[in-house]
């Protein structure tokens, strides 16, 4: 029983530690899968569950930019501390909308929004948005090439566009890549911006759920959690790499064609099923 439950445990950490960075939406992904693979575990622990795994991609983006988010180093020159100190404080701009809404409205979400018609909904309006603006963008040069040239001010609309991350089958990388670059941000600092600003909101959201979960697990709760927390690690790994070269010679709308595929068949399945 346990070793069936771990195997369930990698495919949902793959799974995850794909689709948290790729701009696809790791919650449609989940509502599908949860459909053929669950969990045999009360509904409050798979919901934490499918949370609480993201930290295992936190720190994959924590390992891979040490160095540039590290304001202590001392290989870096004094001016480096202070640029990268203002990553940081651009950061935390950003978050403040998605913190504050997340917060206040955490369990309303969670009981009108998660359901397949919102995640196929979503899916879908943002795979035609990213095909939209990026065919509006050709030609276009971005005008926010470095972090340096990233004003506060966008990185707090930047931050408001991750609030629209809240609604599920939006993709948090999504909002906050489609935003940077209806904002003249290039899509390698769209991405990389993404990814900082997932360290604070992810943190945030899986010390929620912890807290209203409770830290009273069963040993098999704790061996699953574990197991998709490193699972998660793993392949965020390869998949924030890969995202990271596909942008330098790629633009986003195969990826907005692949979430209308993906909101289609979400829809199609629970109408046929249900």
């Amino acid at each position: 029983m346990l070793i069936y439950e771990l195997f369930k445990a990698i495919i949902l950490g793959v799974v995850e530690g794909i689709t948290e960075w790729l701009p696809i939406s790791s919650t449609g992904h989940m509502i599908l899968l949860d459909e053929f693979i669950q969990l045999d575990a009360s509904p409050a622990f798979k919901e934490m569950f499918l949370v609480v795994i993201q930290l295992g991609a936190i720190l994959a983006v924590a390992l891979l930019y040490f160095y540039k988010l590290n304001p202590f180093s001392p290989r870096k020159s004094s001016l480096e501390k202070r640029l990268t100190m203002s990553i940081w404080y651009k950061v935390i701009i950003g978050v403040i909308p998605a913190g504050v809404i997340g917060v206040l409205f955490d369990d309303w979400l969670n009981d009108h929004l998660y359901n397949y018609q919102t995640v196929a909904i979503t899916l879908i309006l943002y795979g035609i948005l990213f095909i939209i603006i990026e065919n509006r963008n050709k030609g276009r040069r971005s005008t926010v090439n470095s972090f340096d040239e990233l004003t506060y001010s966008k990185a707090f609309l930047i931050g408001v566009f991750q609030v629209l991350a809240l609604i599920p089958g939006t993709s948090r990388s999504g909002a906050t890549i489609l935003g940077a670059i209806i904002l003249g941000t290039s899509r390698y600092i769209a991405a990389e911006y993404s990814f900082f600003l997932s360290i604070p909101v992810m943190f945030g959201a899986s010390a929620l759920k912890l807290v209203k979960f409770g830290l009273n697990f069963s040993g098999m709760e704790l061996a699953m959690l574990l197991t998709g927390m490193l699972v998660s690690f793993l392949v965020s790994v390869i998949a924030i790499k890969f995202l990271l070269g596909y942008i330098k010679n790629n633009d986003f709308k195969a990826f907005g064609w692949y979430r209308i595929v993906l909101g289609l068949l979400v829809l199609g399945y629970f109408v046929l099923v249900g």
